[in-house]
């Protein structure tokens, strides 16, 4: 079953790869989505697939050196019907 979630990550998450990394995670695990800096220094990223996938790309961002994720808000979103690959902004 496909779920899309809305992630909010603070903490060393702006200036370490972050984004690229989260790019490359949902492509290997066949996500949609996209994935940005924010003003504050968080990341905003919106992640769709199957939940076991997601799972897989939040660990495959966290397993990286430098990146240190301190908090993650996360909160369930509606599904994009025609969402094709994952971007980051």
């Amino acid at each position: 079953m496909e779920v899309r979630k809305h992630f909010v990550f603070s903490g060393g998450v702006q200036g370490v790869g972050f984004r690229c990394r989260a790019s490359y995670a949902a492509q290997r695990y066949r996500c949609t989505g996209w994935v940005r800096n924010e003003w504050d220094g968080t990341v905003t990223m919106e992640l769709q697939g199957k939940e076991e996938d997601l799972e897989q790309v939040i660990l495959g961002i966290e397993r990286g050196t430098y990146v240190r994720i301190e908090n993650m808000d996360v909160r369930t979103m509606p599904l994009e019907a025609h969402e094709y690959g994952f971007r980051i902004e």
